[in-house]
């Protein structure tokens, strides 16, 4: 959260700002930071591959080096625009437990920014869950809760998926509540896993739904990889996530990467197509031009050069850990996103 005057957001805004006022600026990040598990084989959870002896190899010098450029990633969100030192809010998904996240944030370039962790186990099969990842100076937590999302397959067998977490509280002293997904992938297709994304939308919906009920102009941020594109089914349908700020109705959502995935711009990559499946959408309570409380100012991918494939087959994709078994060394399959909101000082 820093104190920003209008010539340092000439090269980025996408908003007009009144001049000759100054804001203070924060980031809400969300990276999905791919397969994030530790060394340990752990009972009753598929991470055998996550092991020394597992097809991957995975070993502490594995795991050290991607705690390194994960740290190097975040610290870097939001310097572009002016705003060092990590996002205030970071969401994260495919996290083993907790126990990552504090080797993460005690990483000498992010140990600075003092995050603090809120994570709950879910019972997703693999043990991947989500987490929110705070700097206290910014947020204070006043409550959060898990939300289980009870699926079942066509034989009525339990099918175990990540919870959707619920974190609210105070940023900068504002309430804002913020709602952290991981969807079911599109494993088997995406039409015949479509139903499962439809299930995790209407899980969403109603914890927003349940926030304005409450409070018709809550500030409520839903971040995370919902394993679909914006103008999917379960995105502009279910969630009503809308595409125009000024168009949305009574209760809508607004997506703040539709202008981006409209522009052709991804996170990530799959058979030579961009996919924007990481996503934050806000209530419109983060919306309009009166900055005397925070308000939506910017969205951005960040696609930094270093995060990218150099060569190869996969060249220009997300520079990922793993392709198959083999190692690559690199970040994740996916590139964070993240929105700048602003309040006038």
């Amino acid at each position: 959260m820093k104190k920003l005057t209008l010539l340092l957001w000439l090269c980025s805004v996408t908003v007009l700002l009144p001049a000759q006022k100054e804001f203070e600026a924060g980031i809400i990040a969300f990276y999905n930071l791919e397969n994030l598990f530790d060394t340990l084989n752990t009972e009753g959870v598929n991470d055998e591959e996550y092991t020394p002896d597992g097809p991957n190899e995975w070993n502490s010098r594995k795991y050290r080096d991607k705690i390194s450029k994960l740290a190097r990633v975040i610290s870097q969100i939001g310097a572009d625009e002016g705003i060092p030192g990590g996002p205030a809010i970071l969401g994260v998904s495919e996290i083993e437990n907790r126990s990552v996240l504090e080797d993460l944030v005690a990483h000498p370039l992010l140990k600075d920014a003092n995050y603090h962790i809120v994570h709950y186990d879910s019972p997703d099969l693999r043990g991947v869950d989500v987490g929110l990842l705070y700097q206290p100076r910014y947020f204070t937590v006043t409550h959060s809760l898990s939300a289980e999302l009870p699926l079942f397959d066509e034989k009525g067998e339990r099918i175990y998926t990540r919870d959707q977490l619920l974190v609210s509280g105070l940023f900068h002293g504002e309430p804002m509540h913020f709602i952290v997904n991981h969807w079911p992938s599109r494993r088997g297709g995406e039409k015949a896993s479509r139903p499962r994304r439809i299930a995790a939308a209407e899980l969403t919906r109603s914890l927003a739904d349940s926030i304005l009920e409450e409070n018709a102009h809550a500030k409520i941020v839903v971040l995370g990889d919902l394993n679909d594109d914006p103008v999917n089914q379960s995105v502009r349908k279910i969630l009503r996530a809308g595409k125009n700020k000024n168009r949305l109705r009574e209760g809508e959502l607004y997506n703040c990467m539709f202008p981006l995935f409209r522009m052709g711009v991804g996170s990530l990559a799959y058979r030579d197509a961009w996919n924007l499946f990481d996503q934050i959408i806000i209530s419109q309570g983060l919306l309009g031009e009166d900055y005397s409380t925070f308000t939506f100012y910017s969205a951005r991918v960040f696609n930094k050069e270093f995060l990218t494939q150099q060569d190869g087959q996969y060249r220009g994709y997300p520079y990922r850990t793993y392709v198959g078994n083999t190692w690559q060394g690199g970040y994740s399959d996916h590139f964070p996103v993240y929105i700048v909101v602003i309040r006038e000082k």
